[in-house]
């Protein structure tokens, strides 16, 4: 086992996919004829100035091996952020490996998925603020949420808790599908997917999170449903923003599944091999996939 994070292997053994390299984007193609759903993976930004490319860490080719075995194409680009105005440019990059796989004749181009770790979570604003209609679901695991103290000045176009503001409209703050701000303080105290063993594809699962899946697409909700993994033992300057993103997005009725692993680190896909961490990773690709495959 790897002493250091980027050598470290991913919690689970999913079987290898092909994998093409295309310029600054790798392609994790899955088996079989015809069109794929899609998802985007996008690593965790600043990487150690040391480290390699993540393409070629264990953990992300754990994942695009893990969406490929169930049928999903995924595409892992290159991103490097020195400083906040890199953002730009791998904002950029992401908007491009989507449109790459929507070119794809493999790809089945109105059901694509995003899936941000770590410090890629900053980007996740543009996709909630303004999605578009071939976005069926966004999932953020161990996300940073907001900049950090100390940080230069970033854009606020980076700060995702910003692109959670609804219509001033009343009629139009409460989607028809989903919760309610008082509704939103219930679920807060209901169990989450994960601990429950619910399938959360189910239209009568009873997680409530999971129920919002169903009811984002079933009344047509504009918002992309958000997956949200979140590190019971999270690093104490991530944690604050994952708590004031997802009290936000619960009081203003953002369609949400969240995914708790209690006992699990930061990096816990690739720090902590237990069960609980193995489920939760299972737990999320199956969610985002039921978004990506609902009628």
């Amino acid at each position: 086992m790897g002493t250091v994070f980027w050598e470290r292997p991913f919690v689970l053994d999913p079987p290898p996919a092909a994998v093409e390299r295309h310029s600054d984007v790798d392609l994790h193609v899955p088996t079989g004829d015809g069109r794929h759903p899609a998802v985007v993976v996008v690593h965790g930004v600043p990487g150690p100035p040391e480290a390699p490319d993540a393409r070629d860490w264990p953990l992300y080719r754990g994942y695009g091996a893990l969406l490929a075995e169930a049928g999903v194409l995924a595409a892992i680009p290159r991103l490097t952020v020195a400083s906040p105005d890199d953002l730009y440019t791998v904002a950029a990059r992401v908007a491009a490996a989507a449109e790459l796989l929507r070119a794809d004749p493999r790809v089945d181009a109105d059901r694509i998925g995003l899936w941000f770790f770590s410090g890629a979570g900053l980007l996740i604003g543009d996709w909630l603020r303004d999605p578009p209609a071939w976005l069926r679901g966004v999932a953020a695991t161990y996300p940073l949420l907001a900049p950090l103290p100390g940080w230069p000045p970033v854009d606020p176009r980076f700060r995702p808790v910003d692109a959670l503001d609804l219509p001033t409209d009343p009629d139009a703050a409460t989607p028809s599908g989903t919760a309610s701000p008082d509704d939103a303080d219930i679920d807060a105290a209901q169990p989450d997917a994960a601990s429950t063993g619910v399938d959360p594809t189910r239209p009568d699962a009873t997680s409530p999170d999971a129920a919002n899946v169903d009811a984002a697409h079933a009344e047509g909700a504009a918002r992309p449903t958000l997956v949200l993994t979140r590190a019971g033992r999270e690093r104490p300057e991530v944690a604050p923003t994952v708590e004031a993103f997802t009290a936000v997005a619960r009081r203003r009725g953002i369609p949400l599944c969240v995914v708790d692993v209690p006992n699990g680190q930061h990096g816990f896909d690739a720090l902590d091999h237990t069960e609980e961490a193995r489920a939760a990773v299972r737990t999320a690709r199956d969610t985002l996939i039921a978004l990506l495959t609902a009628p």
